[in-house]
């Protein structure tokens, strides 16, 4: 009888409006760029009405015990949603490691149970994490995302990992490039010091390190300027080695800010700084161009499909401490440069990784998935 309600539910009518269902390590406020992410969504599509859930299926730090209880919360909240309300979309973000293997049992669950689901990948190299694992993993790493409504890709590469390496329907992957909610028009600060920002862990995968040579430099060091490195990560590690390099009274760690704070932060910042070695599209970036600072990075990741070197942004190579060095001290040094770069970030911003447009697309999205029928649902 259970079945049979299950397979019904999965017939009716679409909504005008989806409820979706949000699973995410962490949550919102522990899952990192993923969790800041999936905060915006929810914040605004809860401001239209829209019913968004959101599940942390780790919990705040990993741990063998935590992150099993909470799996297996979420697959209970998960049946309990395909009785209460059939046609809940699930919307699985995923990334590589520990995060793959919990989504296995997940999206097994949602298969079993007829759930509409999505997978949305978020990694800074899914391809190299795959090919490290066994053959067994891989076939089943591949059945997840051939079984999945639809999948969610961040930029080109994971597209083509995705299509080529994972073997999903090219009908059924949808590319989408992060968002970040409008703060406002960017005031320009005149007279003080040009302030650089750093958003995400602190790390050697972030570029961290290079970070720290860049700003204690030669061609930096009689510049006027300060830099605040907010993330969480080893933070005392690298307050160490900052004040190692005589950096103590230029460079403040706060750890990790939350998004009201990120945002009050970058309100008073010039220039934001994010040398990563690897990324599928970092949200500091996304942040910096919204406030309309002149944004540093690397072409790792999706960013060359959102940055143009030059023109809204600065690309310097990987691992590069003297062209990071360089770049920081032109912009530090003229005004001009960072006004252009401004204007035009700001601008792109707005034209393209707005939250109104992003949410529109996932409301297409949801309706086109909630549109059709189900016939999946197995008892075995």
């Amino acid at each position: 009888m259970l079945m049979k309600a299950l397979a019904d539910g999965h017939q009716m009518a679409m909504r005008n409006t989806a409820s979706v269902r949000h699973y995410v390590p962490g949550g919102c406020e522990n899952g990192g760029g993923i969790g800041r992410l999936v905060g915006y969504i929810t914040s605004t599509a809860k401001e239209g009405g829209a019913d968004h859930a959101v599940t942390d299926t780790r919990g705040p730090r990993w741990s063998a015990a935590t992150s099993s209880l909470r799996l297996l919360g979420a697959i209970l909240t998960m049946a309990k949603d395909r009785i209460v309300d059939p046609t809940r979309i699930h919307h699985i973000h995923i990334a590589g490691r520990g995060s793959t293997s919990r989504k296995l049992i997940l999206t097994e669950a949602a298969h079993l149970l007829g759930c509409f689901h999505i997978l949305h990948l978020h990694d800074y190299d899914y391809a190299s994490d795959f090919a490290a694992r066994s053959p067994r993993q891989q076939s089943l790493i591949r059945r997840m995302f051939q079984r999945a409504d639809c999948v969610v890709a961040l930029g080109q590469r994971d597209h083509m990992i995705l299509a080529t390496l994972l073997g999903v329907d090219e009908h059924r992957l949808v590319i989408a490039h992060n968002c970040v909610p409008d703060p406002g028009a960017h005031n320009v600060r005149a007279g003080e010091p040009p302030l650089i920002v750093f958003l995400g862990r602190l790390s050697e995968r972030k570029g961290v390190p290079e970070l720290l040579l860049a700003l204690s430099h030669p061609v930096m060091k009689d510049l006027r300027w300060r830099a605040v490195l907010a993330g969480d990560g080893p933070v005392e590690d690298y307050r160490r080695k900052a004040a190692d390099m005589g950096l103590s009274g230029l460079v403040e760690m706060p750890g990790w800010l939350g998004a009201d704070e990120t945002r009050a932060l970058c309100a008073r910042a010039d220039i934001l700084v994010l040398p990563s070695h690897a990324e599928g599209l970092a949200m500091a970036v996304l942040e910096g161009l919204s406030h309309g600072l002149a944004v540093v990075t690397t072409r790792v990741g999706a960013h060359d499909e959102v940055i143009s070197d030059g023109e809204n942004g600065v690309f310097v190579p990987v691992g590069d401490k003297d062209a990071l060095a360089a770049a920081l001290a032109r912009l530090v040094t003229d005004p001009d440069i960072r006004s252009h770069l401004s204007a035009r970030a700001r601008a792109h911003y707005l034209s393209h990784f707005s939250m109104k447009a992003y949410m529109r697309s996932m409301e297409k999205l949801y309706e086109t998935i909630s549109a059709q029928p189900q016939a999946r649902v197995s008892a075995q």
